[in-house]
C-alpha cells in the first residue's frame, strides 16, 4: 500500500491523511461480487473518472466530466454495454447518472468489472455522495458531500481504492 491510497476499512475512508467517516454496500465487503448482491467488492480497484454535475457544482478538478441528462450506467449482465456509460433510450437495465437526489452531484467510477466487463460480475462501484450518514450503499464507497468535494478535488486518475 501507499500512503497515496484511499483505503476504506471499518466504515472510515482514508485517504493523504485524512479519515472520513464512510459506507459500503448493504451486504458489506465481499470476496465473490455478483451483479444485485449489494455487496462491496474487497480487494484494490482504481478511481477510472470522475463525472458532475454542471447544473448543480462545479467542475472538482481538470479531468471531470460533466453528467449530462440522458446518462445512464447499464448494469444488465446480457446487454453489450453491461457495466458502461451509456445514453438514453437503452431498452436494457440502466441506472440513471444524472439522479433527482443529490447523491451523484460528483460521482468518482472504479475500474471495477470495466472496461472488459465480465456478465454477472458487478457493475458500477462508485464512490459518492451517501443519503445519510451511515445508510449503506447498493455496492458503492459512499460519504459526505463535503467529503465527497475534498476527495473528488484530489484524486488523480488511476487512484487506487482500496477495500479491507
Amino acid at each position: 500500500m501507499s500512503a497515496f491510497d484511499m483505503v476504506f476499512a471499518s466504515g472510515r475512508l482514508h485517504y493523504l491523511g485524512r479519515a472520513m467517516p464512510a459506507t459500503c454496500g448493504r451486504g458489506g465487503v465481499c470476496d465473490d461480487k455478483r451483479e444485485g448482491d449489494g455487496a462491496t467488492p474487497r480487494g484494490v480497484l482504481r478511481i477510472a473518472a470522475v463525472m458532475y454535475r454542471p447544473d448543480r457544482v462545479t467542475s472538482p478538478g481538470p479531468w471531470a466530466v460533466p453528467i449530462y441528462p440522458g446518462d445512464v450506467w447499464c448494469d444488465d449482465p446480457v446487454h453489450a454495454s453491461y457495466n458502461h456509460l451509456c445514453r438514453r433510450p437503452l431498452p436494457a437495465s440502466h441506472e440513471q447518472m444524472r439522479r433527482a437526489d443529490p447523491q451523484y452531484d460528483i460521482v468518482m467510477i472504479t475500474d471495477w468489472n470495466w472496461p472488459k466487463a465480465r456478465p454477472g460480475a458487478g457493475s458500477a462501484i462508485f464512490v459518492h455522495q451517501w443519503r445519510r450518514p451511515g445508510a449503506p450503499t447498493a455496492g458503492c464507497v459512499a460519504v459526505a458531500r463535503p467529503d465527497m468535494h475534498w476527495l473528488a478535488a484530489r484524486a488523480a486518475p488511476g487512484t487506487r481504492l482500496v477495500v479491507r
